[in-house]
């Protein structure tokens, strides 16, 4: 028998998570065929910035996440709870800053060469990789902590936290790498 802690209302969020995950997928990959801005501005706004404003929320998202690990390590459900919600807050503004960016600028590429440039595109890979895996992983989880599923929130919390957290920290050091050749 499962250790759930009872809720008398439970959701079944599972039709918003999959269409939800399904979307946001989609909308990404759509942005690389929309035409692009041919100098790097839309209404006279520098576009560049909007790279250092993603690795600044996927910054706040890897701090939030820690945090909240902590937070449910000590045992703290509510700050757990209130740093979760942050982190989903910072990645949703990740998420428009990067469909603006990459909606209407071109795609820039990593300048270096040698190890660095193969440490670069391993980090790149397995980041986009992890990032589409990570958007149905964080909204079922999510899903089950709401519904105070404690066992099978746990159970896929295992996985979704780690790989948040890689996304996240991955996200910043591949700006970090190829914010020179902007």
């Amino acid at each position: 028998m499962s250790k759930d802690i009872h809720n008398p209302k439970q959701r079944n969020y599972n039709p918003l998570i999959w269409v939800l995950s399904i979307f946001i997928v989609g909308v990404i990959l759509g942005t690389y065929m929309l035409p692009k801005s041919s100098d790097g501005t839309v209404w006279g706004i520098e576009l560049t910035v909007l790279p250092m404003l993603n690795a600044i929320f996927n910054s706040f998202t890897f701090l939030f996440l820690l945090t909240a690990l902590i937070m449910i390590k000590k045992k703290n459900i509510k700050l757990h709870r209130r740093f979760i919600v942050a982190a989903f807050v910072t990645t949703f503004l990740f998420f428009i800053s990067y469909l603006t960016y990459h909606s209407m600028a071109e795609s820039t590429s990593y300048g270096g060469d040698g190890t660095l440039m193969y440490f670069y595109y391993f980090i790149l890979i397995t980041h986009i990789v992890l990032a589409a895996l990570i958007v149905p992983l964080a909204l079922i989880t999510l899903g089950r902590g709401l519904n105070m599923k404690v066992e099978k929130h746990r159970k896929i919390a295992r996985w979704t936290m780690p790989i948040w957290l890689y996304v996240s920290l991955t996200g910043v050091l591949v700006y970090l790498m190829i914010s020179p050749y902007y």
